[in-house]
């Protein structure tokens, strides 16, 4: 028999846009299957995002978080991220302990726009210019990942990479819609500055979400 607080937690609602079973395309788990919880609500906004649909957070249905796990263990992926819009509007507290209680390990991507909520095994920190990210978040990060979409992002690519731990892991990524015109540089950055890597987008070289 589960007690008042199991029970509160796993009726506890989150707006999901989608999930869904895939390959990582990006960052250091590129190329590992995992399950992507796709959750609603962004206020960060980038004007070059590519899941738009996904800002309004009233636009999704709300879902039972063990519902979510359930699917998510269902699949057979060992790995759940999510993601958004901007996951970390929500206390993700309730949504870690059923994913972890499926057996699944937890993963984030996250522009940081928020203070961090919830146990994960790994943070993808994408910081973005259009909301600034909460203080809290860098020192979480085991990953960070820019964007860049023009040359000046490289300087605000290195202001966080002076702020996240040791060993972190730094990755440059180029914008989809100026890849061609930015990868040129992003290698040569890469070349003067090794403590940094590329990471494309190479689900959308094979053609999967």
């Amino acid at each position: 028999m589960k007690s008042n607080l199991e029970s509160e937690i796993l009726n506890v609602e989150l707006p999901l846009m989608e999930d869904f079973y895939t390959i990582q395309g990006e960052g250091f788990h590129q190329g590992s299957a995992a399950y992507f919880i796709r959750l609603g609500g962004c206020q960060v906004r980038c004007v070059w995002c590519d899941v738009k649909d996904s800002w309004e957070v009233a636009a999704h249905p709300r879902i039972q978080v063990e519902q979510i796990a359930e699917r998510a263990k269902a699949s057979g992926s060992k790995i759940a991220v999510v993601t958004g819009g901007e996951p970390t509007m929500h206390d993700l507290q309730p949504l870690t302990v059923v994913l972890k209680n499926a057996g699944l390990k937890t993963h984030i991507e996250t522009s940081g726009a928020y203070d961090l909520t919830g146990h994960w095994d790994w943070v993808c920190f994408s910081p973005k210019k259009f909301k600034p990210p909460h203080s809290s978040v860098p020192k979480m990060a085991d990953e960070l990942k820019v964007v860049i979409f023009h040359r000046s992002d490289f300087a605000w690519a290195e202001e966080f990479a002076r702020q996240v731990r040791p060993d972190c892991k730094l990755y440059l990524q180029p914008e989809w819609s100026k890849e061609g015109e930015v990868l040129p540089t992003i290698i040569e950055y890469v070349k003067k500055f090794p403590q940094w890597q590329i990471s494309l987008q190479v689900h959308k070289y094979m053609n999967i979400p």
